[in-house]
């Protein structure tokens, strides 16, 4: 799997919403940000092109801004500017030869997701689950969701993930394991089952987040994995922020009662309270890079950084 080249002092960052949009306002803003941080910046000019209350133009508009940003020589990474909804209507108008020929820092999350299992698993090379413009770097980029982003965009093998202090990394099921980094957020996982872009989990170590869902919805994601063989097949997974996930039933049984029952019978090591997803701080993961876990030793290390 190939690494994007590191984001250089002063490169370019093209900004685009591959999901829902932004007010004029906040475009401003988030041009600010970017250059506050030291790049040069080219916008999509659908960040605030409202399409029926939630999305960011049409699919094939915010497809030809994601291929525009890959294809143009100037732009050294893309940076979504947030998630939200219809991502998903996109990805037929993907030029997915231009993007494969012109692999680049690739930095997002939430419904994002879809667009990292089709760079990683289709197109070849290594994208960034990690904090977007407008969600997280405009008002609240603290400095440990700064550093991690940095690290991981810049990173020499081997590198080890590290939550920030005061978050421990938490084990739920014993073990080791190493393979490509995978996942996401869980209901756009569950959302590629069928598709072309299906995640594969055969070998892999899985990254699972989530926010706003009941507990009800992510038993079925969990089993939805399970009866698909995606669980068994993987070799390690990684559970990030579940952020505002109530059980207003029962607010003692959470998503590792689910997880560890789901995983009982699965010589499967897992680990959770990774700090990536919806909450602050938003801590950044390679997908696609090859990843070592080990719950002896509480560490998650990336090695093999091939440029």
């Amino acid at each position: 799997m190939k690494y994007p080249e590191k984001l250089a002092p002063g490169a370019t960052i093209g900004l685009v919403c591959t999901s829902s949009a932004i007010s004029r306002e906040r475009e401003a803003q988030c041009t600010e940000a970017i250059r506050q941080l030291g790049y040069k910046v080219k916008t999509a000019d659908n960040l605030s092109q409202n399409l029926a209350g939630y999305m960011a133009g049409d699919g094939e508009t915010r497809a030809t801004w994601i291929n525009c940003m890959f294809a143009d020589p100037e732009v050294d990474a893309i940076f979504c500017i947030r998630g939200g909804d219809g991502g998903s209507r996109t990805i037929e108008y993907l030029d997915l030869k231009t993007i494969k020929a012109n692999p680049k820092i690739f930095v997002g999350y939430s419904d994002v997701t879809s667009f990292h299992l089709i760079f990683n698993q289709i197109c070849g090379f290594v994208t960034f689950h990690g904090p977007m413009v407008s969600s997280n770097m405009v008002d609240s980029f603290d400095d440990e969701s700064r550093a991690s982003l940095f690290q991981a965009l810049n990173a020499d093998a081997p590198y080890e993930f590290k939550n920030p202090d005061g978050y421990d990394l938490k084990v739920l099921q014993e073990g080791e394991g190493e393979g490509t980094l995978v996942g996401g957020n869980f209901a756009l996982l569950g959302a590629s089952m069928g598709t072309p872009y299906e995640v594969n989990t055969k070998g892999k170590i899985l990254f699972i987040e989530e926010i706003g869902e009941t507990m009800s919805r992510i038993d079925r994601l969990v089993y939805q994995l399970k009866n698909s063989c995606k669980l068994k097949e993987c070799a390690g997974i990684l559970l990030g922020q579940f952020t505002r996930c109530p059980n207003k039933d029962m607010p003692e049984y959470t998503e590792l009662n689910i997880f560890k029952d789901a995983l009982a019978d699965l010589n499967i090591p897992v680990m959770y309270n990774i700090q990536a997803g919806h909450g602050q701080p938003n801590m950044t993961l390679p997908l696609g890079a090859h990843c070592i876990i080990s719950t002896k030793t509480k560490t998650i290390c990336f090695d093999q950084i091939k440029r």
